[in-house]
């Protein structure tokens, strides 16, 4: 008998505690978003709430850097929106994109570029990593007529 996802995750075996905790995790996220400055919040997320730390993934050191200096604050704000939140834990950790729309076109190159560009690549031992890249490049740019 096939039973669906929500009334498996709303069982009392376990399940619920998996659902339950998503919920708190999207709340906190939720809560996040409208209190951190939003250029942090941008590229940062809610990653767990574990033992009453609010872990916070950065996508880059220097995002985590000013989160680490506004820990208290950001553990203040989630206490006062009614979350168990004893510190704040950053760590840096690049979160997935969502890759939506077309891919990025790539503009053309001038000619004189293009070629020295693959002066450039003809110079190099036919072993070397950036030869190859340069190939690579080069066979996916067309090169614009001046």
């Amino acid at each position: 008998m096939h039973e669906s996802v929500e009334k498996y995750l709303g069982r009392a075996d376990g399940a619920a505690s998996v659902l339950a905790h998503a919920r708190l995790l999207m709340r906190a996220q939720r809560a996040y978003d409208d209190f951190a400055p939003a250029s942090l919040a941008r590229s940062s997320g809610v990653a767990n709430i574990k033992l009453g730390s609010v872990v916070i993934h950065a996508d880059n050191g220097a995002v985590a850097a000013k989160l680490r200096q506004m820990a208290q604050t950001l553990a203040r704000e989630f206490l006062k929106r009614g979350f168990e939140c004893n510190g704040v834990v950053i760590k840096v950790q690049e979160r997935p994109r969502a890759t939506s729309g077309p891919a990025p076109t790539l503009k053309p190159l001038p000619p004189r570029a293009g070629a020295e560009l693959q002066e450039l690549a003809a110079s190099l031992p036919d072993n070397s990593p950036l030869k190859r890249g340069l190939q690579d490049f080069l066979a996916r740019v067309a090169l614009r007529e001046e």
